[in-house]
């Protein structure tokens, strides 16, 4: 028999009210500690699992994170032109990163994306790995529920490789 599950995702597991919850620190989090969060976590999920589960289960994660988002944020724009505003603003706000959409083809639903001052990996040391598999997943979700259809998201630049800026491509199935 198959144990009751402790954690179902739901966004009411996301904040709550700050000012009763956290009233002298607020929302705001250092990007040291969610890095050391992320790294952490995915260093024993790499130990027991191995890379590629791994990488499936931070795609995974970011694509239900993705989705939140979209429902969370973008769930009222109208247009691609209004999606990608509202994104480049929330992105901001909430310290993701700066976003811009570097060229797009509604037709074929391919989109090239970059994110500056990305929360996973802007400073970090040249690896030679492309970190930003959660972000992947993110971005995914978010095309998906705005255009109804599955998308693969792949980044292809990273700061953890030489670039300064992640870049992602997502291209729909």
């Amino acid at each position: 028999m198959k144990a009751e599950r402790k954690y179902i995702f739901s966004t009411e597991l996301l904040g709550g009210d700050m000012a009763l919850a956290r009233p002298g620190l607020g929302p705001e989090l250092r990007v040291e500690v969610y890095r050391l969060f992320q790294f952490t976590l995915r260093d024993v999920l790499e130990r027991r699992y191995g890379t590629d589960a791994t990488d499936e289960a931070f795609r995974e994660a970011g694509a239900m994170a993705g989705r939140a988002f979209y429902d969370m944020f973008c769930k009222e724009v109208d247009g691609p032109a209004a999606l990608i505003k509202t994104i480049q603003e929330r992105f901001r706000e909430l310290g993701i990163g700066i976003f811009r959409m570097e060229s797009s083809d509604l037709e074929r639903l391919t989109f090239t994306m970059a994110v500056e001052e990305d929360l996973d990996c802007s400073g970090l040391p040249d690896t030679g790995n492309d970190i930003c598999i959660y972000d992947e997943g993110f971005i995914q979700g978010i095309l998906e529920s705005f255009c109804g259809r599955p998308f693969t998201v792949r980044e292809v630049d990273c700061w953890c490789t030489g670039g300064r800026v992640c870049r992602f491509q997502a291209v729909a199935k």
